[in-house]
């Protein structure tokens, strides 16, 4: 959630930290800061709110040095403030700290005994002090990180570097994402990739217990007893300027707009249209495998579990095989009766999600073949699962996530394809069918995005209301939630998204001609149901938001205004009735005034409980 950059070489390492703090300003934060080593001394310089008061500070009181670590911070134990940003100092040492260290309550007791001053609300201080207890006592920087890991419980990715060690930066992570990588000018470490693209493109994804040692030189990977250990070097294939926003007015509507490429992308190469079968070779299970799987599990968090929502009514329509969908935070505190052999479905955009990645864990451990449908190349649950469906959408800057979305839905269809066919229930022939429908969907989300002009009216007329209520059914109640959500994240509108059948068992009592109700109504077998539930709003004065089929008369009647998309198979709606709900949310936190990439107290990477 927080980000970390780190660098140390032959040049100014200020320009570096700075441009990469604003690489990872999508992940979410609420202050800032930056250490640098120089001449036998650490400066510090941190700023609470936006990173352009960090720029202010740097440039009044300029610090020059070829080492150093930054940091943006999302807190967690702490009021968002100067005092509580990184980095945190303990004597001739400094460090950042993404995650949460459990038992810092206890730690931080056994370091006033020894004397240690606490200044800060953090309990990333609690790392920095016992890192000097152990450097007091004689260890090298290396070494005590390696003693503090014993101590530590909890979630953490670690930066530190200490004047006793010029040239030095010492890393390490647990449950945490980290990255390192090289170029001719020195070594950089980060969060995530997106900071390294402008500097390489070779990188190396730390596992949980590496720590690593960055000289200008050379990087270093350690294990448990000192031996250097050898990493995979990840290439990565989009660069910095994929990132960037490309004339449009932020990332979120860059994003919206990509979708149609992102399916085009996740499709490619991954079938074979003469046998009408899906190729998922990096799935890493076999035809059999997939036939004795009793049940299939799909575990994901936020928008992510939406996606995993539509999977069940997709895969249980086309390969008949019950499917549990669970959140993750949820998943991981119970006794789910997962057995062997199960097929368990984690899905995240950056497969570092902490819930989701301890569920795919349990999963694993009790003996379920673990598929991660992921974004993130080289991310800890891809690395972790027996098999994977990488989305392909490039990076997602926009906290809100959008075409992550539609990836992972799209690696949702092209799961069910091999499935069915692997077990017989689809011929060739309607395999055959339905890839046609796969590639042409991103035409038809082509024709969505041409509607933005009237979605955005729409947005002008309501955006003022306090409150709305989403209606879907059927694998359209999934987009009414994500709909809603969408909403709320970024425009702060309190939304609800409900099953349009349940409406009469509770929300009915909410609606009136202040509350807009937004619903999905493809025409499909519960169409009807659906029209019958929108004439109950009608009946209390609610202005109704309608998105419907192309043609669909019936639907102008009953609705105050309808967003018409093009008719398709009806499991094949939630992409197109996604992308129309996204514009309607973006248009309606653009109109007040609202940071659509960066929602406030939402990061991008939740990789913290």
């Amino acid at each position: 959630m927080c980000g970390i950059i780190g660098y140390v070489g032959e040049e100014n390492a200020t320009p570096v930290l700075i441009e990469g703090l604003k690489r990872l300003e999508y992940r979410g934060y609420d202050s800032a800061g930056i250490a640098l080593l120089h001449g036998g001394e650490i400066s510090v310089t941190r700023s609470a709110g936006k990173l352009v008061n960090l720029e202010q500070l740097v440039e009044r009181n300029p610090q020059n040095g070829s080492t150093g670590i930054g940091h943006t911070r999302w807190a967690t134990h702490g009021r968002p403030s100067e005092q509580n940003a990184h980095p945190h100092r303990s004597g001739n040492l400094v460090l950042v700290h993404n995650g949460i260290i459990e038992n810092f309550i206890s730690l931080k007791h056994r370091l006033e005994t020894e004397g240690y001053r606490f200044v800060s609300e953090t309990d990333t201080e609690v790392i920095a002090h016992l890192l000097e207890s152990y450097m007091k006592n004689g260890c090298s920087l290396q070494e005590a990180m390696r003693a503090a890991e014993v101590d530590l419980h909890g979630s953490y990715a670690v930066a530190a570097l200490c004047v006793t060690e010029p040239d030095v930066i010492v890393t390490t992570r647990s449950g945490c994402p980290l990255v390192v990588g090289r170029n001719e000018q020195g070594s950089f470490l980060a969060s995530d990739v997106t900071p390294l693209l402008v500097h390489t493109r070779e990188v190396v994804f730390l596992e949980d217990g590496d720590i690593a040692l960055l000289t200008p030189s050379q990087i270093s990977v350690l294990g448990a007893n000192g031996e250097e250990l050898t990493r995979e070097t990840v290439t990565i294939d989009w660069d910095a300027e994929a990132a960037e926003k490309g004339g449009y007015d932020n990332f979120m509507l860059k994003e919206i707009h990509e979708q149609p490429q992102v399916i085009v992308d996740t499709l490619r190469g991954r079938y074979n249209y003469e046998t009408g079968e899906a190729d998922l070779p990096d799935l890493a299970m076999t035809a059999e495998e997939l036939i004795a799987a009793r049940r299939i599990w799909i575990v994901a968090c936020g928008t992510s579990w939406h996606s995993g929502l539509v999977g069940k009514y997709l895969f249980e329509e086309m390969i008949r095989k019950p499917v549990q969908v669970d959140i993750g935070s949820e998943f991981r505190y119970r006794e789910p009766m997962i057995q062997k052999d199960d097929l368990f479905i984690a899905i995240s955009q950056s497969g570092e999600t902490a819930d989701t990645l301890a569920a795919a864990r349990e999963a694993k451990r009790r003996g379920a073949r673990v598929l991660s449908i992921v974004n993130v190349v080289g991310s800890t649950m891809a690395r972790e699962s027996d098999g994977i469906i990488y989305t392909r959408c490039g990076p997602e800057i926009s906290v809100a996530s959008t075409k992550a979305f539609t990836g992972q839905i799209m690696a949702l269809y092209l799961l069910a394809l091999h499935v069915g066919r692997v077990r017989e229930l689809l011929s060739a022939e309607e395999g055959r069918w339905w890839l046609d429908q796969y590639t042409a969907l991103p035409g038809r989300v082509e024709s969505v995005l041409k509607l933005e002009p009237e979605i955005k009216k729409i947005a002008e007329k309501y955006y003022s209301k306090s409150n709305f209520l989403y209606l879907g059914r059927g694998i359209n109640y999934p987009i009414a939630l994500e709909g809603a959500l969408k909403l709320k994240e970024i425009s702060y509108i309190h939304a609800e998204g409900y099953a349009a059948g349940e409406m009469k068992h509770g929300p009915i009592a909410l609606v009136d001609e202040n509350m807009p109700v937004v619903v999905v109504a493809p025409r499909d077998r519960l169409y009807e149901k659906t029209v019958n539930n929108l004439m109950e709003v009608r009946a209390r004065s609610a202005p109704v938001i309608a998105f419907g089929f192309e043609g669909d008369e019936e639907l102008q009647r009953v609705a105050d205004v309808v967003i018409h998309i093009p008719a398709v198979h009806p499991l094949l709606t939630p992409i197109l009735f996604a992308v129309g709900l996204q514009l309607l949310a973006y248009h309606v936190a653009v109109l007040r005034g609202l940071d659509v990439d960066r929602p406030r107290n939402l990061a991008k990477s939740v990789t913290v409980e």
